[in-house]
């Protein structure tokens, strides 16, 4: 790689790799597996960099990160041992940590494509097809796991809601 490829891809890294662990954290659940999964994605996007255009270079390292967390969540190793780390504060979000940290864990209980196709339709604010397209599915498999997803996450705080009550009283 040339010189100044090089230090284009440096400073690539410097301004998004933030943006990146926050996604994959939120598609995985674990900041470790999250900065494993980025660190993956970063080494491969290295190697495609010459190739790779800067204005499709957000969405192709997400869809490189997508993939290595769903192909690590069908690895049995994968599921032996989990951290739970208390996520970072953010601009935005749930009101309280206890909120948040209740949004994290139920968000990790969903199944790997539709906890990828949340984080990516809601929390990077991609359209149907651009989510399709880094997933490499079609729009309405995007549409049903979204669907599905949310169904999901509303019946888990359903019941975390109705669990927390119960403790209260």
């Amino acid at each position: 790689m040339t010189p100044q490829l090089e230090a284009e891809f440096r400073e690539y890294v410097e301004a998004r790799r933030g943006a990146l662990l926050r996604t994959a954290y939120l598609m995985c659940g674990d900041w470790h597996t999250a900065e494993d999964a980025v660190q993956t994605s970063l080494i491969k996007l290295y190697g495609r960099w010459s190739k790779t255009r800067q204005e499709t270079a957000d969405a192709y390292t997400r869809r490189i990160i997508a993939n290595s967390l769903i192909d690590m969540s069908r690895r049995g190793w994968f599921r032996r041992e989990r951290s739970y780390a208390v996520p970072p504060d953010g601009p935005a979000g749930p009101s309280t940590p206890d909120d948040r940290l209740t949004a994290v864990s139920i968000l990790a209980k969903l199944p790997p494509r539709q906890r990828a196709t949340l984080v990516l339709r809601y929390w990077e604010d991609l359209s149907v097809d651009e989510t399709a397209r880094i997933l490499r599915c079609s729009t309405g498999t995007v549409k049903s796991q979204t669907a599905r997803g949310l169904q999901t996450l509303r019946d888990l705080y359903e019941n975390a809601d109705l669990a927390g009550q119960g403790a209260r009283s």
